[in-house]
């Protein structure tokens, strides 16, 4: 169950971390502000999926599991660590994420596990908000002016492949399936892969033909650009251990 929880907790910290990036960048106010607090909501996804892991850990705290691991530590999808790139990069991203967390997390809102429950029906309520406002997006831009519709495509052809990460399993996965504690990462796959062809469908996009996916997520593969967030990311934990606000 640990290791799952990471899962989660390296996901929405990683996808935090990225887009805090555009505090202060956004294209206009407003704007920048939605960003920020989508950000801020993963950060509070990633506290509370690091604190229950933490008391299964009972060795190392929720600040310990997420600034003072090693790299092949982290077992984010690789989707979440890549560069935010132009708006659109990053509206699609979120997109692709907020379905997905969407789909698992009203899955989990009916696990055995209590726990894991509680933190799944209340990050369920932000995330339905996330996904609102990314998909206005997504409109936007696919029926936008050309660029806009262009640099949609672009993005696409950019980030698809790494999408099949956010379905790769955790070690030992799927007998916490068999004991009703976390749902089948294949049916949120396939119901994953019927929403976006909906959209898609809606908005006149085309799901790439490759078929081909990059591996290595949920198993500490990473991206060149991983080592750089972390660099970034433990900098104060590192160089003031056990610093505190």
């Amino acid at each position: 169950m640990k290791n799952y929880l990471l899962t989660h907790a390296d996901d929405t910290l990683i996808m935090g971390q990225r887009l805090a990036e555009w505090c202060g960048k956004g294209p206009y106010l407003e704007e920048d502000i939605a960003l920020t607090n989508i950000a801020l909501d993963y950060l509070g996804q990633a506290n509370n999926f690091y604190n229950y892991a933490a008391q299964l850990d009972g060795t190392k705290s929720e600040d310990d599991l997420a600034f003072l691991r090693y790299e092949h530590e982290y077992l984010n999808s690789q989707l979440v660590e890549l560069p935010n790139g132009d708006y659109a990069q990053t509206i699609l991203k979120v997109y692709f994420f907020a379905v997905y967390q969407k789909l698992l997390y009203t899955a989990l809102s009916h696990s055995a596990d209590e726990n894991l429950s509680a933190i799944a029906q209340k990050s369920l309520k932000e995330v339905k908000y996330h996904l609102t406002h990314a998909k206005t997006w997504v409109t936007v831009f696919a029926k936008g002016t050309d660029e806009s519709h262009q640099k949609l495509n672009a993005a696409l052809a950019m980030l698809w492949e790494y999408t099949g990460g956010l379905f790769d399993q955790t070690e030992a996965e799927e007998n916490l399936t068999g004991l009703d504690l976390v749902p089948s990462i294949e049916d949120i796959k396939k119901e994953w892969h019927k929403e976006i062809a909906q959209d898609f469908a809606e908005l006149g996009l085309s799901i790439p033909d490759d078929p081909f996916m990059q591996k290595g997520s949920r198993k500490g593969i990473h991206t060149e650009y991983f080592g750089y967030i972390l660099c970034e990311l433990q900098y104060m934990q590192r160089a003031y251990p056990g610093c505190a606000w």
